[in-house]
């Protein structure tokens, strides 16, 4: 694993699934962890504090809705007074919304889709980028493979995450001066609570009046180049680990994909 003994990230979407795990890898990899979420989940950062101080590392905990700029600005600095730095960005906090056509989803539904996918990583983004340090550090932004193609009944999902794609490319030039690297990941289907559910299960048989687990398990399977339905949050943790650490150091503005070949299967 990589070591980033001494370093200290930010995660947002910190509270639980992906966000999580992310916080645990970074304190495996020697890191200590700044971890963000809404204020409606601190029991859920107590419990990744928790994990991250099992792990060895320093972990503070912030709450902000990170579609507030306020809001989340207060919280990183709080933090970074606490931790003493901040050498890595991981923008994971997002959402997606119930699939429907475009032309059905309403104006709340897509705007905030665009508040916590978009905007709300332009806010972690801008403010966390002012306290790493001369030395660089390293913007780690969760998109999706909906963020590299389009699916139907996503519309506000996919152009938020698209057009995150745009924002780190426009940052990896803003920030390379500064010797800040900026570079996406893309997952698949992760095994987390927004994949399985009873209302994706139901989207991806909706020939079946109550499909199980197993039947949605049949057709992401049947997606992907490899013969599993979906990956696990490590997997995405892992990416972003090397992405933050010196093995990727000369790595910026690229889209690392962990999906098990879902974006390349040819039909």
């Amino acid at each position: 694993m990589p070591d980033l003994t001494g370093k200290v990230v930010l995660v947002t979407g910190a509270g639980s699934g992906t966000g999580r795990v992310h916080c645990e890898r970074f304190a495996d990899a020697g890191a200590d962890v700044l971890a963000l979420d809404r204020p409606e989940a601190v029991d859920d950062l107590h419990e990744t504090a928790g994990r991250v101080r099992r792990r060895g590392g320093r972990c503070a905990t912030g709450t902000a809705d990170i579609s507030s700029l306020a809001e989340v600005t207060s919280a990183v600095e709080s933090g970074v007074t606490t931790l003493g730095r901040l050498d890595v960005i991981v923008a994971n906090a997002g959402i997606h919304t119930p699939n429907r056509p475009a032309w059905t989803i309403s104006t709340q539904e897509w705007q905030r889709n665009l508040d916590v996918n978009l905007t709300g990583v332009w806010h972690t983004v801008k403010a966390g980028v002012p306290h790493i340090g001369t030395e660089g550090g390293s913007v780690v932004i969760i998109s999706s493979t909906n963020g590299l193609r389009g699916t139907t009944g996503t519309a506000p999902y996919t152009a938020s995450k698209h057009a995150a794609v745009g924002l780190a490319l426009t940052l990896g030039n803003e920030l390379g001066p500064q010797s800040i690297r900026v570079n996406t990941v893309h997952p698949g289907a992760v095994a987390t609570p927004m994949v399985r559910n009873p209302t994706t299960y139901k989207r991806l048989r909706p020939d079946l009046d109550n499909p199980t687990e197993a039947d949605a398990i049949e057709v992401l399977t049947s997606r992907n180049l490899l013969p599993v339905p979906w990956v696990e949050p490590v997997d995405v943790a892992n990416a972003a680990v090397f992405l933050a650490s010196d093995q990727a150091r000369y790595i910026t503005g690229a889209q690392l994909v962990v999906d098990a070949g879902l974006t390349q299967k040819a039909t």
